[in-house]
């Protein structure tokens, strides 16, 4: 009686360790579903990192006409003002320090002493004569041949 057990369960023994054998063995069915994926994902890798730098670029460019675009806004502005007299007579009062002939202009000079022309708050406010003839005088001070 034990041969005939042994003998049934020697057969279902070895087909649960053929079952066993096969689910662990790679078959050639997955070798070549594996070779197919990794084959699509390399060759969709290229133009995907392409499409990716492409967009980068066109947001790049986007935002470079939109500076370009609020300079040349700008730029426009002050081309219409300075084609208005008015702002041109405002300019030259204002930068200039000049008057129109039949005005009489003045310049209020307050009582503190003057800073050295080195300084350059003092060089950049200061009436464009005064430059000039600071510069004249600073020229005609250097020794002579």
């Amino acid at each position: 009686m034990s041969q005939p057990a042994a003998e049934s369960s020697s057969p279902a023994q070895a087909a649960a360790v053929a079952a066993a054998a096969r689910s662990t063995r790679l078959t050639g069915r997955a070798a070549v579903l594996a070779v197919v994926i990794c084959a699509i994902a390399l060759s969709l890798a290229y133009p995907v990192r392409e499409y990716i730098a492409q967009r980068q670029q066109i947001d790049q460019l986007l935002a470079q006409q939109q500076t370009l675009s609020a300079q040349v806004q700008a730029l426009q502005q002050q081309d219409t003002k300075l084609t208005q007299t008015w702002y041109i007579e405002q300019q030259a009062r204002a930068q200039l320090h000049m008057c129109f002939p039949d005005e009489q202009c003045y310049e209020v000079i307050s009582g503190q002493p003057r800073r050295s022309p080195a300084s350059s708050k003092q060089a950049a406010s200061d009436p464009w004569y005064d430059k000039l003839l600071q510069s004249v005088k600073h020229a005609d001070a250097k020794p002579g041949k």
